[in-house]
């Protein structure tokens, strides 16, 4: 686990006291490399790969707009807080926070919560990757189909035919079956244009 921490970049935005040095030595002893920020910056450093954010209430704006900053909940982000109410407990969850680390600083809660968020984190990026990949998948699925209905129904033959010829072309080329469905669909539209839906006029 302490391997999957080791060589991360984090930014520390905390204030540079007592629980910030601890932090930073925590840090440094896992392997991390450490940049302290302070008071709270108006765009997170997008070199970085895990963001620590100290929650401080007086602060809220500056944070909500920090956290909203981050594209795509791109890096791993926990906060720090010293203590639980409605407002601070609101406000983590609108930073969509993968962990709290509670203050006084220790070494085993910081560590057991840095090493959760950062499981999550990949474990959720996986997801996304597998998702983006069934997406393209689809996608491809659907313009394939839509080829071979356009060949099926302009030369009459049957829709295993209709594939062959489109693997063949893209044999042919050295292009994928995607490509090939492509320009078949837009050649048709092209050719067509009365048939296409989004092209016809009110």
């Amino acid at each position: 686990m302490l391997q999957s921490l080791k060589g991360l970049k984090v930014q520390l935005i905390h204030q540079p006291d007592e629980d910030g040095l601890m932090i930073e030595d925590h840090l440094k002893r896992i392997g991390c490399t450490c940049e302290t920020t302070w008071p709270i910056p108006e765009h997170i450093n997008k070199s970085v790969d895990v963001v620590l954010l100290s929650i401080e209430m007086s602060h809220r704006t500056d944070i909500l707009k920090l956290a909203s900053s981050i594209e795509d909940n791109s890096i791993t982000f926990l906060v720090i807080t010293s203590y639980e109410n409605p407002e601070t407990l609101q406000t983590i969850l609108d930073c969509n926070a993968f962990a709290v680390i509670g203050k006084p600083i220790r070494s085993f809660g910081f560590l057991a919560n840095l090493t959760v968020a950062r499981n999550l984190w990949l474990a959720r990026e996986k997801i996304k990757s597998k998702l983006c990949k069934l997406e393209k998948e689809f996608s491809a699925s659907v313009r394939i189909s839509k080829a071979k209905e356009i060949l099926m129904s302009q030369t009459g033959i049957n829709e295993s035919e209709a594939y062959k010829k489109i693997r063949k072309q893209a044999m042919s080329k050295r292009i994928t079956t995607v490509d090939i469905a492509s320009a078949i669909i837009n050649a048709h539209e092209l050719l067509s244009p009365n048939d296409n839906p989004e092209k016809r006029s009110d």
